[in-house]
């Protein structure tokens, strides 16, 4: 087993080598090697037993300077690219004391990066009460991608789940499921138009034309046709063009199951002020009336309902042909007209609006 030595040992070889005694002699009469002496000899030649103390002091104190230069530059590293999100929930700082105690920093020093306390590192959370609720939301969303967290909310409540607006909006936030808005132009204050709502069925129809194009890249004209009362799709027709004349025939056809209107508004497309519609009018004794060019906001409520159509009809499927738009489209339409709730209309659909409006009438 290798001997140890103390310094005061070897300063005193030392002082022995330098009164006079040879080099092997000293090596062989107390057990080192040569190569011991002379390292001695370069670390602790000319010094005394004070000053070799002193090194030693120094050197531990060097030692434990660096220790805590590298741990400095560890948590340095670690906090940098642990900070890089944002940190809200409890269990995003959890995550982050972990992540920085896999790194090499302590427990307690990750915790005060965190800003977070032993306690609520160590808390277990209870099970999630929401779960069931969690995935008939996360359900509602895929089925519907484009209703936000209020129409959501309506469609839980028609399905009979007794929940806070404020839960589901906080549930649907979580789940990242926020639909993103579309970019409205905006209209200076001054162009705008007060635009009544009627009190009955009936009463004014808008209508207007929706563009899209299925797979071969042949157009498809769709008209929408919107009962400004119960907000109802009257008709929604879609077809590969259609004139004045096409349009005339979709009303009359209304007008068997339905009736007609008092007015009808609509804007100044020539299907929609040509001789055809003029003469249909003057005939069925309906009022056509036409916005002011450039001003679509004064028609809102045909508007509106062509946003929601984009949205969540066209714009989530790629059409192969004519049939196969049409398809599609009256199935959303029966959708749009009974199922889906509008928060302007209390939570009801276009159809049960309709229906609560005309048993009102005949009361």
């Amino acid at each position: 087993m290798k001997k140890r030595y103390t310094e005061e040992q070897i300063i005193g070889f030392l002082k022995e080598a330098e009164a006079g005694t040879p080099v092997k002699e000293l090596c062989r009469r107390h057990g080192f090697s040569e190569g011991s002496y002379y390292a001695w000899r370069n670390k602790f030649g000319g010094m005394d037993v004070s000053d070799a103390k002193r090194l030693k002091v120094l050197e531990a104190e060097n030692s434990r300077l660096k220790k805590l230069l590298a741990e400095s530059l560890l948590e340095n590293e670690v906090t940098r690219e642990a900070l890089r999100k944002k940190m809200v929930t409890a269990a995003a700082r959890r995550e982050l004391v972990r992540f920085m105690s896999q790194r090499g920093l302590s427990e307690r020093r990750s915790l005060a990066v965190a800003a977070m306390s032993a306690s609520a590192f160590r808390y277990q959370p209870v099970p999630d009460r929401n779960a069931r609720l969690r995935a008939e939301i996360l359900r509602l969303a895929q089925c519907y991608r484009r209703y936000g967290a209020p129409m959501i909310y309506l469609k839980l409540r028609q399905a009979g789940w007794a929940v806070n607006h404020k839960r589901v909006e906080r549930l649907y936030a979580d789940q990242a499921l926020q639909v993103r808005r579309r970019r409205r132009k905006k209209v200076p204050v001054a162009d705008r138009q007060p635009l009544g709502r009627p009190k009955v069925a009936n009463e004014v129809w808008s209508m207007d034309f929706v563009f899209d194009r299925v797979a071969d890249g042949r157009a498809i004209k769709c008209l929408g046709i919107v009962d400004d009362a119960t907000h109802e799709c009257v008709a929604l027709v879609p077809g590969r063009s259609m004139s004045g004349m096409q349009v005339s025939r979709v009303l009359d056809e209304l007008a068997l199951t339905r009736g007609l209107p008092t007015v009808i508004r609509s804007d100044n497309g020539p299907e929609f002020i040509g001789k055809a519609m003029l003469n249909w009018a003057l005939e069925n004794g309906v009022q056509l009336k036409q916005i002011e060019p450039g001003k679509p906001n004064q028609n809102a409520y045909i508007e509106s309902f062509n946003g929601r159509f984009r949205d969540e009809c066209l714009n989530e499927h790629w059409f192969v042909s004519l049939a196969h738009a049409a398809s599609i489209i009256r199935g959303w339409h029966r959708e749009y007209n009974e199922e889906r709730p509008k928060k302007e209309l209390s939570g009801l659909t276009p159809a049960d609006y309709a229906a609560q409006i005309a048993a009102k009438a005949a009361t």
